[in-house]
């Protein structure tokens, strides 16, 4: 597992991919509406009040299971680059749609270009909008232009992790433990709604103002973590639920009294104005979507520990083997 995830991290490191700060086992990749420390009013898209949604709702057979119905049959997905859990629901999208006869493309873009596209029906569908509060800007500036097409995962979280075996289990205890985590917290990306939470938010509230806190990229934050995992070293960073490094890692979250990070937020898809009428059957098929942790865990270790994100198809049809029943139950709409 350390080769792996070593491998892993020169990769990311020499390519210069940017893991956003909701790619993984959770969310807070862009920058949101509010800072982020407070949950952000519900607001509406469309009929549809975002954060409101219990996954795979409005779930029901597809109407034509085996094939393409009256839809059109090439189809866009919007993929928000270096977003782990984007990368699995799109690849499973396009194999259950493959299957049937359509033909999907992935545009792969960061989010505010993503949700342009979409609202401008260049983009038929992006998988990954992360609802109340992450992606609220975009809500804001595109919802009369956006279609609700369900949400698939009701467990995303912004969270501060520790090394399991180190002194503080709450964010309240990080400045009694300052010397053991060298006053210290590692973030990622300047511009993540994750760093604009933590400063804005968890700083102030727990009394962290004279800590050292870096913000360079995600790459850089997973190295210094693997590099304290191996070292047997106490470390804090920002991170987020689903992430796969909860999976290569011994490392859990601290408790948060004050609600500083923000509440779960729900990963909707969201597709352009038509899309319903347009694709009836594929529309049906992604209101049906629902994975749990466990399930997103599993498929991100695979992709992004054990392939090294060299192969997110192959990662994916690997899973798919294991799962036989899944894509099955995904037409049938009883996933949940």
């Amino acid at each position: 597992m350390r080769k792996s995830t070593l491998t892993l991290l020169a990769g990311l490191c020499a390519g210069g991919l940017v893991l956003a700060g909701c790619g993984d086992d959770d969310g807070g990749g862009e920058t949101t509406s509010d800072g982020g420390g407070d949950t952000t009013e519900v607001q509406t898209i469309g009929d549809v009040e975002t954060g409101s949604c219990d996954p795979a709702e409005g779930n029901a057979e597809m109407p034509d299971p085996e094939g393409t119905g009256d839809d059109e049959t090439e189809i866009t997905i919007g993929v928000f680059s270096g977003w782990d859990e984007n990368y699995v629901v799109a690849e499973l999208a396009k194999v259950a749609l493959e299957e049937q006869g359509y033909t999907v493309e992935f545009e792969e873009l960061e989010a505010g270009p993503a949700y342009t596209g979409v609202a401008q029906g260049d983009i038929d569908v992006l998988m990954d909008a992360w609802l109340p509060n992450t992606h609220a800007q975009y809500v804001e500036q595109f919802g009369d232009d956006l279609e609700d097409a369900g949400c698939w995962f009701d467990e995303g979280y912004l969270t501060i992790a520790v090394n399991a075996d180190s002194p503080a289990q709450s964010l309240d205890e990080l400045a009694d433990n300052a010397d053991a985590y060298g006053s210290r917290l590692v973030g990622i990306e300047p511009g993540a709604g994750l760093t604009a939470t933590t400063q804005e938010e968890v700083i102030p509230t727990y009394g962290l103002d004279d800590w050292d806190f870096p913000t360079s990229s995600s790459p850089a934050m997973l190295a210094e973590l693997d590099n304290a995992m191996s070292a047997g070293d106490d470390i804090a960073v920002t991170l987020w639920h689903p992430h796969w490094a909860y999976a290569a890692y011994d490392i859990r979250d601290l408790e948060d009294p004050e609600g500083a990070l923000g509440e779960a937020e729900r990963l909707y898809s969201l597709a352009r104005p038509g899309f319903h009428e347009d694709f009836p059957n594929a529309a049906q098929l992604i209101q049906n979507l629902y994975l749990s942790n466990e399930q997103l865990l599993e498929i991100e270790d695979i992709m992004v520990v054990e392939n090294g994100r060299e192969d997110n198809a192959g990662s994916v049809a690997q899973w798919l083997d294991a799962n036989p029943e899944f894509v099955a139950d995904w037409r049938a709409g009883t996933l949940l």
